[in-house]
């Protein structure tokens, strides 16, 4: 007779499937810190990397339950938060690099563009693609994809202003001034932003019909069938504050794996001659890897409003809250930073804005609007690969 104090086989599965980020995370992180310290930085980037993957997983699922508890449009606030703050920290760590070379400075450049191409077009693309094919189209409320694209377009307009100046007569000179003033104004233009989204017009970011999925389990409550479902992943038993406190301990985690990241990663670009658009790309899809995780789960739930909510939440957070961050943030690096963007980062900016408003202006989605942004993507790839 098998003692029931012995776990199951089913039992360290269930407890591996919870934690698995959480072990890989760490194991991840300690060998790329011991190749590192050993000169193998090939293999510290390959593993910071996948290990700055894990442990942001792990911050998306922690922040997906705290989404569940807050309801929109706080929930999406949280989830872009959460990525964002990597991104915020992945883009620090390589500017703290420039002092080897200005390659650095225009890998960040980069990583903040590239940042809102993989949401709006990896992101967005997959998430609407894999929805479209189990559900044939879906509905999101067309007030969302409508202000947010609005956002968006005036936000790459205001970064468009230090690029204009840097190719003027006698504007260079004032380009690190005019970049300040443009980063205070994105600032303050989110905050305009956030009241607009969580005081007057929360309407406008929420969805306009409960999905599918929803309506059947609510049909079953109602029936009084109860799902089996018993969830024991810790994190679903924390309260909000004591998840809140382990999201800023794995970001602590994170800023520690993506310093040896930057640090080998500039050195092997650098060696390589890998442009800095594609190091900024590799960058964004690190950051944006676990929003696309939780952004599939969403649109295979018929959630698709939450999806929109998450690729362009993000997007306009990535613009708004990054750039004003890193801005404050160098002078204390002693670094200047200037917002003097290339003709390939801000034409696929503006470009990627415009799909997007014609994808989503009509508050439906299918398929072949998934494969549109994916294809955008694959030739801003391209581009990226080569752009020197």
């Amino acid at each position: 007779m098998s003692s029931t104090s012995e776990p199951s086989s089913s039992d360290l599965q269930d407890f591996f499937s919870n934690y698995w980020d959480l072990f890989a995370g760490s194991i991840l992180g300690i060998l790329a810190l011991v190749f590192h310290l050993n000169g193998f930085p090939y293999l510290a980037v390959l593993f910071a990397g996948l290990g700055i993957a894990s442990f942001s997983f792990t911050v998306s699922e922690i922040a997906e339950i705290l989404a569940e508890r807050l309801q929109e449009p706080y929930s999406s606030f949280v989830l872009t938060f959460s990525a964002v703050a990597v991104e915020i920290l992945l883009l620090f760590m390589i500017m703290l690099e420039s002092s080897h070379g200005e390659h650095a400075l225009e890998t960040v450049k980069s990583g903040i563009i590239s940042a809102v191409i993989v949401d709006m077009n990896v992101l967005l693309g997959i998430a609407v693609f894999v929805g479209g094919l189990r559900f044939k189209e879906q509905e999101h409320n067309e007030d969302t994809s409508s202000t947010y694209t609005t956002i968006l377009l005036v936000a790459s307009v205001a970064l468009l202003v230090p690029s204009v100046l840097a190719y003027s007569s006698g504007g260079s000179a004032n380009l690190l001034t005019a970049s300040y003033i443009i980063a205070f104004l994105l600032g303050v233009y989110y905050l305009s932003i956030f009241i607009f989204q969580t005081k007057t017009h929360i309407h406008f970011f929420k969805a306009t019909a409960r999905s599918r999925i929803f309506r059947l389990r609510r049909k079953k409550r109602l029936s009084g069938i109860e799902e089996e479902e018993e969830d024991d992943y810790i994190f679903e038993k924390l309260s909000i504050p004591a998840n809140l406190v382990i999201i800023f301990i794995l970001i602590f985690l994170i800023g520690i794996i993506a310093e040896i990241f930057a640090s080998d990663g500039m050195q092997i670009a650098k060696d390589y001659e890998i442009s800095a658009a594609l190091a900024g790309l590799v960058i964004a899809i690190i950051s944006v890897s676990p929003e696309l995780f939780t952004a599939v789960k969403a649109a295979k739930a018929d959630q698709i409003q939450r999806v929109v909510n998450i690729a362009m939440g993000a997007s306009t957070v990535s613009i708004l809250l990054t750039v004003p961050i890193l801005m404050l943030l160098s002078p204390f690096a002693d670094i200047q930073l200037t917002l003097d963007f290339n003709s390939l980062q801000v034409g696929a900016l503006i470009l990627t804005v415009i799909l997007a408003w014609k994808t989503t202006d009509n508050g439906e989605t299918n398929y072949v609007e998934g494969i549109s942004h994916l294809m955008f993507f694959l030739a801003f790839a391209v581009i990226a690969a080569f752009y020197h």
